[in-house]
């Protein structure tokens, strides 16, 4: 029998939840042909190898282990391009996704009535009761009304991530998906060129069984780079646009230690400067280890202690001519805020050049 469909469950740290998934796809799809493919982002839990032991005794699992880096639209493409299987299907691996709707969706793309099926949870019929909190759930249909402007499409649940689509199709996209962001629908949406036919399908989005939600507050804010990325990131590339959106922020906490020092406590300006440097330092290593490089957050007291002296160390040139630029054009009369703003513009490319290559890259 011809393969006919492959499901691509991205995870980090989902090892409890993989076995019994498996027994209800297996279940759910009946004599459809199908095949797995887990994309682990390296977890912690040892989900990996777990799915390893289950492709041992299931040859219809496959495994792909990634290290230094993360996300689950960047493990979609990745799995979806894996596969041989005419159709390709996502959905989540903490059971939130109902397998027995695959079977339909697979049926309605195969047939022609549209390109891409999904499952929604807004649609009639359909269900967001899953949602730990009425929070989450206004955040969620925020987010929709959001992506639909950026998408064109109308859809109820374009924040999905449980679909089914071509295998040709996406790989035909791939190329152009952005990769970034949490929901690789609203990518594939907004990039094809026409428009794609959707057909949604109700969704009963359930609790999950195992584990804990990897909808923190960074990766809602990831939802917005996303959007950023399939607006603006040709012009300016999203993650420059986050190094510079905390060192924005972080020029508040400069000016703000340097006003306390300087004009409240009457220290001199050059000291002030350095320790408004060394503040403005530390609070954007922190930021941008949590939001600008989530992807390769630095975990554990001992990583983030070597990051922060690495971005200090790899930093302390533009910190030292920031310091020497200020000091300078202070003495030389120009107003002191002036002063600081051009020392802070000059560091700052340094900082962005040398801490994306030597603390979150890889040397």
């Amino acid at each position: 029998m011809n393969l006919e469909l492959a499901i691509v469950l991205p995870t980090l740290n989902e090892r409890g939840n993989l076995a019994p998934l498996i027994e209800r796809i297996d279940a759910a799809l009946g004599e459809i042909a199908w095949e797995a493919i887990i994309v682990d982002d390296n977890s912690t839990d040892g989900t990996a190898d777990a799915a390893r032991e289950i492709a041992q005794a299931d040859l219809r699992v496959r495994v792909i282990q990634r290290f230094n880096r993360r996300g689950l639209a960047s493990a979609a493409i990745e799995g979806m391009c894996a596969t041989a299987a005419p159709l390709v299907a996502l959905m989540d691996a903490d059971h939130q996704h109902d397998p027995a709707l695959l079977v339909e969706m697979a049926a309605a793309v195969r047939a022609g009535e549209c390109d891409v099926a999904v499952g929604s949870r807004f649609v009639a019929g359909g269900s967001a009761a899953g949602l730990s909190s009425q929070t989450r759930e206004k955040g969620s249909m925020l987010a929709n009304r959001l992506a639909r402007k950026v998408t064109g499409v109308e859809l109820t649940d374009p924040m999905s991530g449980f679909f089914v689509t071509r295998a040709e199709l996406l790989r035909a996209a791939a190329p152009r998906l952005s990769g970034i962001g949490f929901k690789i629908l609203l990518d594939l949406l907004a990039t094809a060129d026409p428009s794609l036919k959707v057909k949604e399908f109700p969704l009963q989005f359930a609790e999950r069984l195992s584990g804990e939600s990897k909808l923190d507050s960074a990766v809602t804010f990831e939802f917005l780079v996303g959007l950023y990325d399939r607006s603006f990131g040709r012009v300016v590339p999203s993650r420059f646009a986050l190094f510079g959106t905390v060192g924005a922020a972080g020029v508040a906490v400069h000016l703000t230690v340097l006003t306390l020092l300087y004009r409240t406590l009457g220290e001199g300006f050059a000291l002030a400067t350095v320790f408004a440097t060394i503040a403005a330092m530390t609070f954007n290593f922190w930021v941008n280890n949590w939001l600008t490089y989530r992807d390769q957050r630095l975990k554990g007291l001992a990583a983030i202690m070597r990051g922060w002296l690495g971005f200090c160390a790899t930093c302390a040139v533009g910190a030292l001519a920031n310091v020497a630029v200020a000091t300078l054009l202070q003495a030389r009369g120009v107003y002191w805020v002036m002063a600081a703003l051009a020392g802070i513009l000059i560091g700052s490319v340094w900082n962005y050049a040398l801490s994306s290559r030597f603390v979150w890259g890889r040397y």
